[in-house]
C-alpha cells in the first residue's frame, strides 16, 4: 500500500472542516482539501487520484456507500489517537501533507499494524450502521438469522448486517494489495484482522414490551458492539503483536514474499493477531526521517508509571510543572421539576510537561 488518498473523498463529506484521514490507507492516510461537500456537488470517482482500477469500478459501482467507506476511515483514526493519546507516537496527524502521518507509516512497524486493522475495521463498522439506518439503497438489515434467538423470543428490530460491512471493507481496503511482496502480505493479514474484530464483537440486544412491564414481546436483533470495545480490542492486540520475517520463494510468477513467526518457540499468529517485521522507532526525539515528533511539551502523568508517566513518556529528560487556573461548574443542585443549577468555580491544577 502507498500512504497517499482518503482525505479526497472525506473531503466531500465535510465542506471546509479539517478531516482526520487520508488518501490512500487504501486509498492509504492523506489529507486532500481541494474537494467540496458531496452535498453541493456529486462525488466523480474518475476525479479522485491514485486508485487502483478495481477500486474504481468499486467506487462506480456503489457509489452511494462511499460516504460510510469515508467515514469509517475518519472513525478508525479517531479511535487511534484515542488509544495513543498516553504513548510517545499518540497518532499524530499533520495538517499540511497528504500524508497525514508522515513517513511513520513506511515502515512495517507495529503503529503500521494498528492504524491497518483499526481503519479497516472502521470502514466495515461504518457501512453496515450506515445499512441498518437505511441511507442506502444496495444494503440494510440481515435477515439471515440462526434459529430462535431463546425461548419467548422472537427476531425483531434490525439486526445489522456485519457480513455486508466486511465484504465492502475487503473489496477496497484490499484492491491494493496484491503485490507479492512482504508488505502486501503483511497488510492483508492486518487488514482482516481489524475486519474479523467487527464479527468477533456481534452480540444480541434484546427488548421486553408490554403493559406495565408485562413482557408481552420479546425481541432480539443482532448488533455492532460501540467502536470504543473494537478499539480496546485492537490495541491489546498491538500490545502482543507478532514479530514476523520476510522469507522469499521462487514461484511461476516469480519471486514472492511471505511471512514466517520470527519465535518459533512462540505461539504462531492466528487470523485475528497483529503483525509486523520492522522496529519501531523510540519516538523520543524529532526525527523527519521516521516522522517521529518527540515528546517534548507532552503533558505527562506525573503519579503514572506507566507509559503515560513523565519518566517514560519523557524518555528520562525530566519534566517541567505550571499551575493552571480553569472554570468549570460545581455546587450543582437538581430542582423539581426538573433542571439542573450550578455555580461556577475557578480549580487550580498542577500539569506536568515533558523536558
Amino acid at each position: 500500500m502507498d500512504y497517499h488518498l482518503l482525505g479526497l473523498i472525506l473531503s466531500f463529506l465535510f465542506d471546509g472542516t479539517k478531516v482526520l484521514a487520508g488518501y490512500p490507507i487504501w486509498w492509504s492516510l492523506a489529507l486532500g482539501q481541494q474537494y467540496s461537500s458531496l452535498g453541493s456537488q456529486p462525488l466523480l470517482c474518475g476525479s479522485i487520484p491514485g486508485l487502483v482500477p478495481k477500486q474504481l469500478r468499486f467506487c462506480r459501482n456503489y457509489i452511494e456507500i462511499m460516504p460510510s467507506v469515508a467515514e469509517g476511515v475518519k472513525l478508525g483514526i479517531q479511535e487511534c489517537q484515542h488509544q495513543f493519546r498516553g504513548r510517545r507516537w499518540n497518532c499524530t496527524t499533520i495538517d499540511d501533507s497528504l500524508a497525514i502521518f508522515g513517513p511513520v507509516l513506511d515502515k512495517a512497524t507495529r503503529e503500521s499494524a494498528f492504524v491497518h486493522a483499526i481503519a479497516s475495521a472502521g470502514v466495515a463498522f461504518a457501512v453496515t450502521r450506515s445499512c441498518a439506518e437505511g441511507t442506502s439503497t444496495i444494503c440494510g438489515c440481515d435477515s439471515h438469522h440462526k434459529g430462535p434467538p431463546g425461548d419467548g423470543w422472537k427476531w425483531g428490530g434490525c439486526s445489522e448486517d456485519a457480513d455486508f460491512g466486511v465484504l465492502v471493507s475487503r473489496e477496497f481496503a484490499d484492491a491494493r494489495e496484491n503485490r507479492p511482496d512482504a508488505r502486501s502480505a503483511m497488510n492483508r493479514h492486518n487488514n482482516e484482522a481489524g475486519r474479523t474484530t467487527i464479527l468477533d464483537h456481534m452480540h444480541l440486544k434484546c427488548k421486553c414490551h408490554g403493559l406495565s412491564g408485562s413482557c408481552e414481546v420479546k425481541t432480539c436483533w443482532w448488533a455492532q458492539p460501540d467502536f470504543r470495545a473494537i478499539g480496546d480490542y485492537l490495541k491489546d492486540k498491538y500490545d502482543s503483536a507478532s514479530e514476523m520475517v520476510v522469507e522469499k520463494h521462487r514461484e511461476s510468477r516469480g519471486w514472492v514474499e511471505t511471512l514466517r513467526a520470527k519465535y518459533a518457540l512462540f505461539k504462531p499468529p492466528t487470523e485475528r493477531d497483529l503483525v509486523y517485521y520492522e522496529n519501531s522507532p523510540n519516538f523520543c526525539e524529532p526525527n523527519p526521517e521516521t516522522g517521529s515528533f518527540g515528546t517534548r511539551d507532552r503533558t505527562c502523568n506525573v503519579t503514572s508509571h506507566g507509559i503515560d508517566g513523565c519518566d517514560l513518556l519523557c524518555c528520562g529528560r525530566g519534566h517541567n510543572t505550571r499551575t493552571e487556573k480553569r472554570k468549570e461548574k460545581c455546587h450543582c443542585i437538581f430542582h423539581w421539576c426538573c433542571y439542573v443549577s450550578c455555580q461556577e468555580c475557578t480549580r487550580v491544577y498542577d500539569v506536568h510537561t515533558c523536558k
